[in-house]
């Protein structure tokens, strides 16, 4: 989770809203579950290792998929199922056919015979995958078990979620999976996703992606030999020449990215294929889509300019060119935006108000990007602590201002569920 600058344009926080947050905080109820979570901290760091240590690639979370729903099954949740993509669900009852979802991914960036040599000193955990979403995972199992260990009444069911498919090519498939699911799609009401370390961001806004592979091939050959014949490295250095001049807006926020290049053999050969990725980042669906044509149109100029080329290059030989090019979509994450007056936005801005905690609206590519593609209530936020080293074998994780970070997650599901009605 990458967030940009906030937003300057938020209203004040609805005066009742506010209201219900302080009543709730003040309630003996919560206060007792505030105490009881000061002193889970072991039990919680504990966790958070035995996770991490479970192997969890893209496309490879099954393994910490069971050891969740163990866990699940352990703080007392109801109805503990793993879905046909492996995402684990679990639901502490209420009143009513809408439920408040708290999710949290389970998936990490690192392959599969990744070392995860996790350990503590002190405060601090370390080692790959312990704050993302080590920290996210950990805050979810502390509130599900604190709903056991703690009555709070409240109207609406939570269903808890361990989803996968987060990270970088899982492209969003875990989340997907669920709000393509009649069950879930028509009875989550609100949906509070859990990324990584921290309490002073509210992810409001769902930054778009496209992401895309790009195969070009030709007949290839000897440098000396079969000079004259296309050459796919050289398609893709027009192509980018072009792409990259192509404008793009301030506002909407609107970016490009070639990230990875790949091709040839020898520096004596002719490649027959070469490829890039090459990623387009937007709050706009319509300016991802404009990019999206203009990378096309510029490997079809690029082509055709190179196979026009490599012709007036061999005339004398009649050598056929032979070149395709292939365009593979890797990754489409939606855009979409919270409205202002959410009941959502202003819990969360309530709370953060009531616990003096400073935290920014921000847009980041989440979860989160899912529900409010489709219109419906979601944010984002910090499962509290602190971390860093995100996608490194140095990722590091602090507990200290983990608490802070649970009672804002408690709070607000509270008052979104209706606590004490």
């Amino acid at each position: 989770m990458s967030p940009t600058p906030p937003r300057a344009d938020l209203p004040d926080v609805a005066p009742a809203v506010q209201q219900e947050v302080a009543r709730l905080a003040a309630s003996p109820e919560v206060r007792s579950a505030f105490n009881w979570l000061r002193a889970q901290e072991p039990q919680l760091a504990q966790w958070q290792m035995e996770m991490a240590r479970i192997a969890a690639p893209p496309f490879g979370e099954t393994a910490r998929g069971a050891w969740l729903a163990e866990r699940f099954r352990e703080v007392g949740l109801d109805d503990v199922r793993i879905d046909d993509v492996g995402n684990v669900f679990g639901v502490h009852p209420g009143f009513g056919q809408r439920h408040v979802a708290l999710s949290a991914h389970i998936d990490t960036v690192f392959p599969a015979n990744t070392p995860l040599n996790i350990r503590q000193q002190g405060s601090r955990l370390y080692g790959p995958g312990v704050s993302d979403n080590g920290a996210g995972v950990t805050a979810m199992l502390a509130i599900a078990s604190l709903l056991r260990a703690v009555r709070v009444g409240h109207s609406l069911p939570f269903v808890f979620i361990g989803n996968v498919g987060e990270e970088g090519e899982g492209d969003l498939r875990g989340m997907r999976h669920i709000f393509s699911t009649p069950r879930w799609k028509d009875s989550i009401a609100y949906s509070v996703v859990l990324d990584g370390a921290g309490a002073d961001t509210i992810v409001a806004e769902a930054l778009g992606s496209r992401r895309f592979e790009v195969i070009v091939r030709g007949p290839g050959g000897h440098s000396w030999s079969d000079f004259g014949a296309p050459n796919p490295i050289v398609i893709l250095a027009r192509a980018i020449d072009t792409f990259t001049a192509a404008p793009v807006p301030a506002t909407p926020k609107t970016t490009f990215n070639i990230g990875v290049i790949r091709g040839g053999t020898s520096v004596n050969s002719i490649p027959e294929s070469a490829s890039m990725k090459v990623d387009i980042r937007s709050t706009s669906m319509a300016e991802m889509e404009r990019l999206e044509q203009t990378l096309r149109l510029a490997l079809n100029r690029a082509v055709e300019d190179e196979t026009l080329a490599a012709e007036m290059r061999s005339s004398a030989q009649k050598r056929p060119s032979g070149v395709n090019c292939e365009v593979v979509a890797i990754g489409n994450r939606p855009a979409g935006e919270l409205a202002v007056g959410s009941r959502i936005l202003h819990v969360i801005r309530a709370v953060d108000a009531q616990l003096n905690n400073a935290a920014q609206v921000q847009r980041a590519s989440t979860d989160a990007n899912i529900p409010l593609s489709l219109g419906l209530e979601a944010i984002a936020i910090g499962g509290g602590g602190s971390g860093g080293g995100a996608h490194t074998l140095q990722e590091w994780f602090d507990s200290n201002g983990r608490e802070l970070g649970l009672k804002r997650i408690l709070l607000t599901l509270l008052a979104l569920a209706g606590a004490g009605e």
